[in-house]
């Protein structure tokens, strides 16, 4: 699509969206104790500027409502570079006192993405050894979440290393020293012997990556775009992925394409960019701060699009 296409429709389609679902919406969070919950949010390291600090209180409010179990992050988690050290003040400035309520207290499990590629991304895993809340044992990992504490009912939650994925980074001066290091190989390997585990207590499949394989905001036809939707898509219909939560678009979004896969697109946590409803699939779009809260059933996942100022803007249920 030419950038005169998107810019054209960027209005008519956003606000267009918005007006639509405004009626289907629940005005009040749905709340299941018995369910796994969680909030998503990403692209939101500014030193508390770009709406950042609204949206960290807005979390906590409704973290405590949700009784949010943990926080799943899409990465760029500090602008605009990541951070030097495990000792950086951008720790203190841009996470440490920005999400400061007692309801974000709980686990973060954490992404790298692009930005932080620019920085000391080791020091981000190590951080997780000085933090109790902050979770990236590695570059990339995978976690098992029981349902209503049954181990028999389980999601699997897939974390994703995207950047060395893309092949614009190993020609950026900012970007190649730290992806060069990294065997893609490996991780995709990885990714399809933890994806085919052949358990029958994983009821849902949910994979989390920084990087868009679909997205109606500026990189829609993006050749980064491109690379991820054909390395990834095949892989999650082969073993029947039910939702890919990211971030790197600035914005929030819901795609459902043909094929089993759910595509989330949650990078609004500060700066924000401008988005449109995909025309493969698009269910809602809108360039609006805020976040995403899960709801995990053994049958069901309800996310419900939440923005700064609480505002319900989209909730949709998905049966499996």
């Amino acid at each position: 699509m030419k950038k005169s296409i998107l810019t054209s429709v960027f209005a008519m389609v956003v606000f267009g969206v918005f007006a639509q679902k405004q009626a289907d919406v629940n005005q009040q969070l749905i709340v299941n104790k018995k369910a796994i919950n969680f909030i998503a949010m990403g692209d939101f390291g500014r030193n508390g500027e770009y709406s950042q600090k609204e949206v960290a209180d807005q979390m906590g409010k409704t973290a405590k409502e949700f009784h949010s179990d943990f926080f799943v992050i899409t990465g760029d988690n500090f602008y605009p570079s990541g951070v030097a050290s495990t000792q950086d003040y951008s720790w203190t400035a841009s996470f440490e006192q920005i999400y400061t309520a007692h309801s974000l207290q709980n686990d973060w499990y954490v992404v790298l993405g692009n930005h932080d590629y620019k920085g000391n991304v080791q020091a981000e895993i190590d951080y997780s050894k000085i933090s109790r809340r902050w979770h990236m044992p590695a570059r990339y990992y995978s976690k098992k979440i029981s349902i209503d504490d049954d181990s028999t009912q389980q999601a699997l939650l897939v974390f994703l290393d995207t950047s060395p994925l893309i092949s614009q980074y190993y020609k950026s001066n900012d970007h190649k020293d730290n992806v060069s290091t990294q065997d893609t190989a490996a991780q995709r390997r990885w990714l399809e012997a933890t994806l085919s585990d052949p358990s029958p207590n994983i009821k849902w499949k949910i994979v989390v990556g920084h990087h868009p394989l679909f997205t109606g905001g500026k990189r829609i036809a993006a050749p980064d775009t491109k690379e991820m939707k054909d390395r990834f898509q095949p892989i999650f219909e082969k073993y029947g992925v039910d939702a890919y939560i990211c971030g790197h678009e600035h914005n929030l979004q819901y795609i459902k394409p043909l094929g089993k896969t759910h595509y989330f697109v949650t990078g609004s946590g500060s700066e924000l960019t401008p988005t449109i409803l995909h025309p493969n699939g698009g269910k809602f779009a809108i360039s609006d701060n805020g976040f995403m809260a899960f709801s995990i059933t053994t049958d069901k996942m309800l996310v419900q699009i939440i923005n700064k100022e609480g505002k319900i803007l989209y909730s949709d249920s998905i049966k499996k």
